[in-house]
């Protein structure tokens, strides 16, 4: 199963770049794993750039402050679900600065929230990328959640 996160931003700050790129390598080991960023606009049309970015056979995770609060081992049975059901490719959303529209949040098979506070983009962006890398460690029995 790949994995891609789907990002609304604009600009790039190095710090988080790095950070972002850490986990990127250690997904790598994993599952393949893309990154896409679009340019923000209004939250409508970021839907629609969003779900055109899906292929058939993907699965579509909003990552929303509105939605389901999971733990670390939530997310892990979540991806592990996915990797069961056959999912071609797991695709996790971050929206612009006024959030996913409500036509992506009910096209999604699910709504995630990274926090109940709305976090700045790149550290919701870190926050999901070290998610990610922490549920295979769980899936995979391995020391990183200790």
């Amino acid at each position: 199963m790949k994995l891609k996160l789907i990002r609304v931003a604009k600009g790039r700050l190095a710090w988080a770049d790095e950070a972002a790129a850490i986990y990127a390598a250690r997904l790598g080991r994993y599952a393949p794993f893309e990154e896409v960023t679009l340019r923000p606009s209004d939250p409508e049309a970021e839907a629609r750039r969003i779900l055109r970015a899906l292929r058939p056979g993907d699965r579509l995770i909003a990552l929303d402050e509105r939605g389901e609060a999971l733990d670390s081992r939530a997310w892990a049975a979540g991806v592990d679900a996915a990797r069961h059901a056959g999912v071609g490719t797991l695709c996790f959303a971050i929206g612009g600065p006024d959030g996913h529209a409500p036509e992506l949040r009910r096209r999604a098979h699910a709504v995630w929230s990274i926090a109940p506070m709305v976090l700045a983009h790149q550290v919701a962006r870190i926050v999901a990328l070290e998610q990610l890398y922490r549920s295979w460690t769980l899936i995979r029995g391995e020391p990183y959640h200790r």
